[in-house]
């Protein structure tokens, strides 16, 4: 065959291809799609011819094992000693030397609590541990209304407030807290730690804007992880620092979609022991248009003329708080927490926050205790006024030791006691932890019962989050005990720093 043959035969190979091609439906389509993209975008077109090769030659391709020649046969009892030999890693990390000390130290109460416990080894000593303010535990009013309504509606309501939980006094506690804050509507929970991480994330959510104090409590800290809403911190109780973040947000925000924003700080700081400035808030609040969630936790009972919180305290209407939460568990000596507020945010929770859909409602005979605290709050104010007494007359034998400083507000029965540096310059000692452990077992042998703050540490890995606390220790001022008994544990107290700084050597 010659050349002219070899292109006679093309041609009309060539034609027969064309002609066959155009008799399969849709080929008119095909060519035209082909000599557009061609000529509008030939890139494409290049692109396009080798995803095809690509795709007709990934089919093509032989099929090959996964699984890895060569690889080491174990026998069964090589296994059985390989998985002898592994060790997990453990869920949390070991306990530090100081706690171990302090589990083998830890005092353990006999019988009822109150301002003087009996101990398991058989001592009686003064109880400055307990958030026993008032002296509730032990009053007889409060003992003979529980024991009825426990009588009356049995130990637990066994259900969700949502499902056959809710009792009618429930209802009435909720209507009792509400007019005592000066609030429109309130709503109880069962538990006080759970109240504020769950109100929290039930009202903000991913996308939405916090800002925070960085001193709030754990559990605020919880709340706002849960939420998965963006964090902005601002210093410790530094309303120019607030300001700045607030500007700053409003910046950063200014072209982009509107979000939910909430301002999260506390009454009496449970970290610090100091007090919120509310009206400073409160004014930037409503200038850059937040909402303020307020955790009235361990000011609720304790602050203002008759126990209202830092509201009362520093005279500020309780209404311009969104969201006032608060714990029943400290002050009121009784179980649960609240958050109080408008209807429509009280309704909101009721369906949407966590810990009082799935959480069986608090027991009817801590719901009445509560009733009953509020109105001996209301109707003795003597009371608050005698606490004060008994604050001031233990800080002012504790002014005199020069080892500590109280981090307290003056009206706050927590006295929280930190280390002062000029005082451990040049000492040596394995950690301030140790310190005042020792501190408070010293305190303990002489008959004082006071307790070192406990806070619960980053686990390796993890990002720090919120407040990097200080250690410390509390006492605990009741009216439980006479003013002599108070001065008298200040000064055992103030004499227990002083042996036990004495014996760090230098």
């Amino acid at each position: 065959m010659d050349l002219h043959d070899a292109y006679v035969l093309l041609n009309w190979s060539a034609g027969e291809l064309s002609t066959r091609f155009q008799r399969v439906p849709g080929s008119q389509i095909l060519l035209r799609y082909i000599k557009s993209s061609y000529q509008n975008d030939p890139v494409r077109s290049v692109v396009e011819l080798c995803l095809f090769l690509f795709a007709v030659r990934y089919l093509l391709a032989p099929r090959y094992s996964t699984t890895q020649k060569g690889a080491v046969e174990l026998t069964e009892d090589e296994i059985d000693e390989l998985v002898e030999d592994w060790t997990p890693e453990p869920l949390v990390p070991g306990l530090t030397e100081v706690e171990q000390a302090e589990n083998e130290k830890r005092p353990v109460i006999v019988g009822p609590t109150g301002p003087k416990v009996k101990l398991s080894n058989g001592r009686t000593v003064n109880n400055f541990a307990s958030y026993n303010f008032f002296n509730f535990v032990s009053n007889e009013l409060l003992k003979d209304r529980a024991v009825q309504i426990l009588r009356n509606y049995g130990v637990g309501a066994c259900g969700p407030p949502n499902f056959y939980g809710t009792q009618d006094v429930h209802m009435d506690t909720e209507r009792d807290i509400a007019k005592f804050l000066g609030m429109p509507a309130c709503i109880i929970y069962a538990q006080a730690f759970s109240t504020i991480s769950s109100v929290i994330p039930a009202f903000s959510k991913r996308g939405d804007i916090i800002v925070a104090d960085k001193a709030v409590n754990f559990a605020i800290q919880k709340g706002l992880q849960i939420s998965r809403s963006t964090i902005r911190w601002y210093e410790h109780n530094d309303m120019e620092d607030l300001e700045r973040v607030l500007e700053q947000v409003k910046k950063d925000m200014a072209r982009k979609p509107l979000t939910r924003r909430f301002i999260v700080t506390e009454g009496l700081f449970e970290n610090t022991g100091d007090i919120v400035d509310l009206p400073a808030i409160v004014e930037l609040k409503q200038r850059y248009k937040y909402r303020l969630i307020l955790d009235e936790s361990y000011s609720f009972g304790v602050l203002g003329r008759t126990g209202r919180g830092v509201t009362e305290h520093q005279n500020v209407d309780p209404q311009s708080v969104e969201m006032l939460v608060g714990s029943l568990a400290h002050g009121i000596c009784s179980g649960g927490g609240f958050c109080a507020g408008s209807p429509e945010v009280v309704d909101h929770q009721r369906i949407s926050s966590s810990a009082y859909v799935f959480s069986a409602a608090l027991p009817a005979m801590l719901a009445v205790t509560t009733s009953e605290t509020l109105k001996l709050l209301e109707g003795n104010p003597q009371v608050l006024t005698a606490l004060r007494e008994n604050i001031r007359a233990f800080r002012a034998q504790m002014d005199r030791c020069e080892y500590v400083e109280c981090t307290s507000a003056l009206d706050n029965p927590v006295c929280i006691f930190i280390l002062k540096r000029d005082g451990l310059e040049g000492r040596i000692f394995d950690s301030e932890e140790k310190v005042l452990m020792d501190i408070v077992d010293e305190a303990l042998a002489n008959g004082v019962m006071a307790s070192r703050v406990k806070h619960i540490h980053e686990t390796q890995g993890t990002k720090p989050f919120g407040w990097q606390c200080v250690p410390s220790f509390k006492a605990c001022i009741t009216i439980g005990h006479t003013k002599k008994e108070v001065e008298k544990a200040g000064s055992v107290t103030r004499q227990a720093v002083g042996k036990v700084m004495a014996r760090l050597k230098k």
